[in-house]
C-alpha cells in the first residue's frame, strides 16, 4: 500500500465511508477506490481534488509523509464506543500528532521538554491510600504547591506531556493516553465541561504514569481516578478548607469548592468520602440527593470553562517569527489558506485557528 493509498484509507474510514459510498460520491466504481487504496492506480490531479472535497480534507494531506502508526496509539475508550466513531477519532489524533511533530521537528532545538518523574518516585504503589502521597510527590517536583492548578494544560506542556484536544459529539468519549516517541500524549474531547476536562486530563496522566507500577490487585481505573482527584484537590488543602472530618456539607459550600478547585461537586463528594472526610453513608445520601435534583446530569452554577490548547498555535507563530518555516508551511500545517494566515498574523482576526 503507498503512501497515498493509506493515507486515502485513513480518510475513508474517519469520514464513516464504505469503499463503496466514496465511489459513489466520486461517481467512480468501489473497485476503482480499491486500487487507489492498495497503491495498483494512481489518481488524477482531478480525482484527487474531488476525493479531498468527499473526505473533507486538504489536497496535500494525501502526500503527507507517514510519522506516526494507527498500531502506536492505545486507544482507552468506553464500551459503547463504535468501530466507525473509533475511526474517526483515531483519525482525528493520528492527525494532530502528526501535524505537532512535524512542526517540532522544524525547530533547532526540541522546543518540548522531555517528560521526567522525580527520582523518589515509588516504583510500585500497592493501595489507593499510597496514591495521596504519589500525587504530593508530582505537584512538589512540578512547584505546584497546594493551590489550584488554573491552566491544568500549560503545567502538563511545560512537563514535557503532549495534550491534543479534538472535536467531536461522541458521548462515550472522555479521552486516551498513549506513547509516541518514548513520550507522553494526552487527548481529550472538547464535548466536557471544563471540570470534567481536568479530571480526564488527570485521570489520563495517571494512566502513564502508573504504567508498570500498579499492583495487580488494584484496579486501574479506581486508581487512575483517586490519583486525578488528589492531583487536582491535595489531601493537605481538602484537610485546610473543609477540615478532616464533617458530619454534613452544604451545597453552596460545594459550589464555591467547584469554583475555585474546577472540580465538579460530584467529584469533590467523592474526594471528601476518599479521605474519610464524610462518612460512607453521608456520601450515598449525597449522590441519591444528586440525583433527585437532576445534578448528575448537570450540575447548578456557572459552568466550568473548557480547558483551552494554546501549544501548537504558538509554537507555530514562534516558528514563524523566528523564521524556522515560512508562510506556505505555517498555512499548511494550520490547515488554512494563506489569505487566511496574512490576516491572522495582521490581528485582523480575533479566532485563531485549531488545528
Amino acid at each position: 500500500m503507498s503512501n497515498l493509498g493509506i493515507r486515502l484509507q485513513q480518510a475513508r474510514k474517519a469520514a464513516g465511508l464504505s469503499l463503496r459510498a466514496l465511489a459513489d460520491l466520486v461517481h467512480l466504481s468501489h473497485a476503482a477506490i480499491k486500487k487507489y487504496e492498495d497503491g495498483d492506480v494512481y489518481p488524477s490531479s482531478d480525482m484527487l481534488i474531488k476525493l479531498a472535497r468527499a473526505l473533507k480534507v486538504r489536497v496535500d494531506f494525501f502526500f503527507r509523509p507517514i510519522k506516526v502508526s494507527l498500531e502506536n496509539v492505545k486507544f482507552r475508550k468506553r464500551k459503547k464506543l463504535n468501530g466507525k466513531v473509533e475511526e474517526a477519532i483515531k483519525f482525528e489524533v493520528i492527525s494532530q500528532i502528526e501535524r505537532r511533530l512535524e512542526l517540532e521537528n522544524l525547530y533547532p532545538t526540541s522546543p518540548v521538554p522531555i517528560f521526567e518523574l522525580p527520582s523518589d518516585f515509588p516504583q510500585r504503589v500497592n493501595s489507593l491510600e499510597e496514591i495521596e502521597s504519589i500525587a504530593e510527590i508530582l505537584r512538589n517536583y512540578w512547584k505546584l504547591g497546594l493551590a489550584p492548578i488554573h491552566d491544568l494544560i500549560d503545567a502538563l506542556e511545560s512537563h514535557g506531556i503532549r495534550v491534543f484536544i479534538i472535536n467531536t459529539d461522541e458521548e462515550h468519549f472522555d479521552g486516551l493516553s498513549t506513547v509516541i516517541n518514548d513520550q507522553p500524549i494526552i487527548v481529550i474531547s472538547s464535548k466536557w465541561p471544563g471540570d470534567r476536562q481536568r479530571f480526564n486530563l488527570a485521570h489520563e496522566l495517571a494512566h502513564y504514569i502508573f504504567i508498570n507500577r500498579l499492583s495487580p490487585k488494584l484496579d486501574e481505573e479506581q486508581a487512575c481516578n483517586r490519583f486525578a482527584g488528589a492531583f487536582l484537590f491535595p489531601r493537605e488543602a481538602v484537610f485546610q478548607v473543609v477540615g478532616k472530618e464533617r458530619r454534613a456539607v452544604e451545597w453552596q459550600e460545594l459550589l464555591l469548592l467547584k469554583e475555585q478547585f474546577q472540580l465538579s461537586m460530584g467529584a469533590i463528594c467523592y474526594r471528601l468520602k476518599d479521605l474519610g472526610i464524610i462518612q460512607e453513608s453521608y456520601y450515598k445520601s449525597l449522590i441519591i440527593r444528586f440525583r433527585q435534583k437532576g445534578w448528575h446530569r448537570k450540575e447548578p452554577g456557572i459552568e466550568i470553562p473548557s480547558e483551552k490548547d494554546h501549544a501548537f498555535n504558538q509554537m507555530l507563530f514562534h516558528a514563524l517569527g523566528e523564521e524556522y518555516i515560512g508562510e506556505p508551511k505555517a498555512a499548511e500545517l494550520l490547515s488554512c489558506s494563506l489569505t487566511q494566515l496574512k490576516a491572522l498574523r495582521q490581528v485582523q482576526n480575533s479566532h485563531a485557528f485549531t488545528h
